[in-house]
């Protein structure tokens, strides 16, 4: 299944960008830190290795999408335990603060325990605000040459002022659904 995936994600590499980079915001949110997120971040990583000697790559946009998709669902519920708190117990409230921290890292299972409680609210929410981001840095053409890292490796990201505003508004997305 991983190997069709990845084959599916090479097929789409000639397509717009903007639907590549939506679809790749999907697989990241989908199950945060599961299988179809780790194929999604395995596609983008392993274009890395072949594109480092090249000044420009639609793999350095790859890389981008799949890293601003997988901040938006923790930093999504980080947004949304502060801003309604009484939808959220005690817990998920002081959960919602560790978001902050996980979101900003590009550590999406800090959405785990969201989307085991509520499901049915979470799991969609953090796919539409993912794949939104993702569509929004592969139509801004942001590039990314590190595989990790989060805000941390923003002085290695291009224009990053416009990466920040889709990944804000991602965040946005899946915190108001």
């Amino acid at each position: 299944l991983t190997t069709a995936l990845t084959d599916w994600l090479n097929s789409l590499a000639g397509a717009s960008g903007i639907v590549l980079g939506a679809i790749l915001g999907l697989m990241m949110a989908f199950d945060m830190g599961g299988p179809l997120n780790k194929v999604a971040y395995t596609f983008a990583a392993a274009g890395l290795t072949t594109a480092v000697a090249s000044e420009s790559s639609p793999a350095f946009q790859i890389m981008a999408a799949v890293m601003a998709a997988g901040m938006t669902p923790p930093l999504g519920m980080a947004l949304a335990t502060a801003v309604r708190k009484k939808l959220w117990t005690e817990a998920e409230r002081e959960n919602g603060l560790a978001c902050w921290l996980l979101g900003a890292s590009f550590i999406t299972e800090g959405a785990i325990p969201f989307a085991a409680a509520h499901p049915l609210r979470v799991i969609p929410s953090c796919m539409v605000g993912s794949a939104v981001t993702g569509a929004m840095v592969m139509g801004f053409g942001n590039q990314l040459r590190a595989p990790h890292g989060g805000i941390w490796v923003l002085p290695l990201i291009s224009n990053p002022v416009l990466y920040l505003l889709a990944i804000a508004v991602g965040t946005v997305i899946t915190a108001g659904l």
